[in-house]
């Protein structure tokens, strides 16, 4: 492996595809705009004597993320109604794959398990889109 970066070896984010297991189904999200997933530790301080700082112990951790789709499917709005009209939520596996065929990095691939809808939009006009 190199000691420097190849510009070439830089992923694009355009290089790639998002799947989701959705009720058993898989469902290939080809209007994707932009996936994003973050990892937070939780850490709790912890101070001790003979020491003047503060310590922090790593206690847990949070992951949470956001999609952005183009306007064209119904699937995410079928499961908040199901929700509103049924009180029965609905969670599913989110699979997202780097794959830049000019870089020689390689595929990555990440699955996201139980993912749940915060919020979505259910209607949107917009003469500039």
């Amino acid at each position: 492996m190199s000691s420097f970066l190849r510009a070439g070896d830089t992923i694009s984010g355009q290089e790639g595809k998002a799947t989701a297991i959705i009720n058993g189904v898989v469902e290939d999200l080809f209007f994707v705009k932009t996936v994003e997933a973050t990892f937070e530790k939780q850490k709790t301080e912890v101070r001790a004597l003979g020491k003047r700082g503060t310590q922090h112990k790593p206690t847990g951790w949070t992951g949470s993320g956001s999609m952005a789709v183009h306007y064209i499917t119904s699937l995410f709005r079928e499961i908040a109604l199901k929700y509103a009209k049924t009180g029965k939520d609905t969670y599913f596996n989110l699979t997202i794959v780097n794959d830049d065929p000019a870089s020689t990095i390689g595929k990555q691939t990440i699955v996201l398990y139980n993912c749940n809808l915060d919020s979505l939009t259910l209607a949107k006009l917009d003469v500039d889109s």
